[in-house]
């Protein structure tokens, strides 16, 4: 795989699509060009569905290439409306720019050096409406934009159809491509398997305006157990940010991924050499490697240094025939873990649910507790209407609360 990135890429199960497959080939041998990947800032946090594409600019960068991220706060404001089947909550600009600092410094931690970091509202908040209709509008046909793919689907969702500030989406994404052409000498643009049609545009583009050539590679989308994938307005989402999603929880995700995604995802989110892949494929068992990938992903991600709280809280959860100690429990507190720290004249369980979290209404809390997915300190509660007491809590000041299998809640109470 010496100097052959595309190979790598192949090899990690990392390509869905590559626009003109052989001419890719002679422009990759040239290490001056660059490669970029845009992001919108509409929250304050990246999530798993972001990292095959940060880590694939990463594995560019390895290889010597040059790589930009752009993060989208021009754009933000529109909403991509490719395969949306939600209606967007839309930001000013003033959110947009906040949203925009927390997701750099998140970029940076996962990819701390040499890497350049455009912003496109430098270039968008002065265009001139001439420019726009004239320059770009006259270059993009409106049936084929209304046939693509993404569009389709997002018109049969929504019966109102899409708007043109919507449409106007792919028309601005393609002018950032053309402008990092120009401004950064950027060869090829890649994203999830959804910005295909994007990426496109942004190709054809380039090629009616400055009469040359440019390519996209699109990557694979991390998917939910239904299939679907991974967005910022889906719940239950997996955050970058360890205040949202804490390094504890973003551990156990990977733990408990789906068996026969295990080695794929080895490959993807992992630097681990591909000698070594084989060889743990060969020599260890399946929860075996999804150690192995819950380690690797979790040290991009938040550092080294989360990897023995994480086993330790880990090996405090899930052990049978614990010890429990008022020293430990204090010591887990302390992790970036699910935790609350409550008054004791809280005592109702439906409203602890709450404040949780685990729930947003009492009837679900309800439904919960009367399906017995409820624990407190490994006791079942199957009363709706049950009050936290004395007993509850070790020492007096812990509990421990389990919702299911393996989502574990940790109460403070002062």
């Amino acid at each position: 795989m010496k100097n052959n990135i595309i190979k790598e890429l192949k090899l990690r199960n990392l390509i869905i699509q590559i626009s003109n497959k052989n001419e890719i080939k002679k422009y990759i041998k040239n290490k001056n060009i660059s490669i970029y990947c845009g992001f919108d800032a509409t929250n304050n946090s990246l999530h798993i569905g972001h990292l095959i594409p940060l880590l694939t600019l990463k594995r560019f960068q390895n290889y010597g290439y040059k790589i930009i991220i752009l993060i989208g706060e021009f754009t933000s404001l529109i909403g991509d409306p490719s395969f949306q089947n939600k209606k967007r909550k839309y930001y000013n600009i003033k959110k947009i720019l906040k949203f925009s600092k927390k997701i750099k410094k998140q970029i940076k931690k996962i990819i701390p050096n040499n890497i350049i970091i455009k912003k496109n509202n430098k270039w968008f908040k002065n265009m001139k409406i001439n420019f726009f209709l004239k320059n770009l509008c006259n270059n993009f046909n409106i049936n084929n934009m209304l046939n693509k793919e993404a569009i389709k689907k997002r018109n049969k969702i929504n019966k109102k159809g899409i708007n043109f500030k919507e449409l106007s989406y792919p028309i601005l994404q393609s002018y950032d491509f053309l402008h990092l052409f120009n401004t950064e000498n950027t060869k090829i643009q890649i994203g999830g398997s959804d910005q295909w049609g994007n990426i496109i545009s942004g190709i054809n583009l380039i090629n009616k305006i400055n009469k040359k050539k440019s390519f996209g590679i699109t990557l694979p989308l991390i998917t939910k157990k239904n299939g679907k994938k991974y967005s910022k307005s889906e719940n239950n989402i997996i955050w970058l940010n360890k205040k949202k999603t804490t390094p504890y929880e973003f551990y156990q995700f990977w733990l408990n991924i789906e068996d026969n995604k295990v080695l794929n995802y080895i490959k993807q989110f992992t630097f681990l050499k591909y000698k070594k892949i084989n060889y743990i494929k060969k020599n260890k068992n399946i929860y075996e490697l999804k150690k192995i990938l819950a380690k690797e992903i979790t040290k991009i991600v938040h550092g080294k240094k989360y990897i023995k709280k994480i086993k330790f809280v880990t090996k405090f959860y899930f052990k049978k025939n614990k010890k429990i100690t008022f020293n430990k429990l204090k010591k887990i507190f302390k992790f970036e873990i699910p935790k609350i720290i409550l008054k004791k004249k809280i005592k109702k369980l439906k409203k602890i649910l709450i404040l949780l979290k685990i729930t947003k209404t009492k009837s679900e809390s309800n439904r919960l507790i009367y399906q017995s997915s409820i624990k407190i300190n490994n006791i079942i509660i199957k009363n709706i209407n049950y009050k936290i007491n004395k007993k509850d809590r070790y020492f007096n000041k812990f509990t421990i609360l389990k919702k299911g299998k393996k989502k574990f809640f940790l109460i403070k109470w002062i």
